[in-house]
């Protein structure tokens, strides 16, 4: 049985047994026991005082670069999707952003704004908060390069401000020092030509659209793209274009996603995921590590 609960303010928002299928770009996913969504970062504190210490956390933005196994999710998934939104200039070329801003509509806010080197954030396909996370990139350009302080929230709702030293960072990987989630960040980017900047950004999205398959269920990249190699040039080479499991098929346009071709389980693309990482491996002696994050229990 699913219902909900309305706390605090008509913006915060507790579901019981929600379907994750409904938040993820593959739209596969089975219930979360617990799906909250704050209204501000004051009341996702409060929120997250009253969870029992032990309690299974995941942060959801646009619920891309995400698996949730078809048994659910048996904990409580933090939603960031339209609240903690904020984008804003603020004095020395420099935005405030929100961790549930869509990183590509802070690339167009900066671009607004006159500001350049966030263009490429407009290729990735999550929010503001899963790129502070994973160091996403696209494009020859990665998050972290434009950080200089973020603010994070801990399991006591305790906010944090932290600066990029105290992060290890690295490609597609960010290591917190603690355990603590990441609610807003600052960027220093540089002033320059708006007209040029608004170019930029249209560019590389008809480059995405043309090169990826947009209009179809995916997560994003599958894999991540080995020393000095293409995940999809390694998967192509091994034969797997348009090779379909189930519902779940390699993408005939960009071999490194995987998308949901006719009501795919999350157990179908689990199964593609193993089976390009076997074939590949057999084929060039190469390990393949995945990109999106796996979470939940089988059905």
């Amino acid at each position: 049985m699913r219902s909900s609960v309305e706390i605090a303010s008509h913006h915060t928002m507790l579901l019981f047994d929600e379907m994750m299928a409904k938040h993820t770009t593959w739209r596969v996913g089975g219930p979360a026991r617990y799906y909250f969504q704050p209204s501000d970062v004051a009341d996702l504190s409060d929120f997250l005082k009253s969870l029992p210490a032990t309690e299974q956390i995941l942060w959801l933005g646009l619920g891309s670069n995400l698996l949730v196994r078809d048994g659910g999710f048996p904990g409580t998934v933090i939603a960031t999707q339209g609240r903690l939104d904020e984008i804003e200039s603020i004095q020395g070329n420099r935005l405030r952003v929100g961790a549930g801003a869509p990183s590509a509509l802070v690339a167009r806010h900066a671009a607004r704004a006159g500001l350049c080197g966030a263009a490429f954030l407009s290729g990735i396909p999550g929010t503001m908060g899963g790129a502070l996370a994973m160091n996403a990139g696209a494009f020859g350009g990665e998050t972290w390069q434009r950080v200089i302080n973020v603010q994070t929230i801990d399991r006591q709702g305790v906010v944090h401000h932290r600066t990029p030293l105290e992060y290890k960072v690295a490609y597609r990987e960010v290591t917190l020092p603690r355990e603590e989630w990441f609610v807003g960040c600052e960027l220093q980017l540089e002033p320059g030509d708006v007209e040029a900047e608004r170019r930029e950004v249209q560019r590389l999205l008809r480059q995405r659209n043309a090169t990826q398959p947009v209009g179809l269920p995916s997560a994003g990249s599958t894999f991540r793209n080995p020393p000095g190699d293409h995940a999809a040039r390694l998967i192509e080479a091994a034969g797997l274009k348009g090779f379909q499991l189930g519902g779940a098929r390699v993408s005939e346009k960009h071999a490194n996603f995987i998308i949901n071709a006719s009501s795919a389980s999350a157990s179908d693309i689990e199964a593609l995921i193993l089976h390009v990482q076997q074939i590949v491996a057999q084929k060039s002696g190469v390990q393949l590590q995945t990109e999106v994050h796996i979470v939940g229990e089988p059905a």
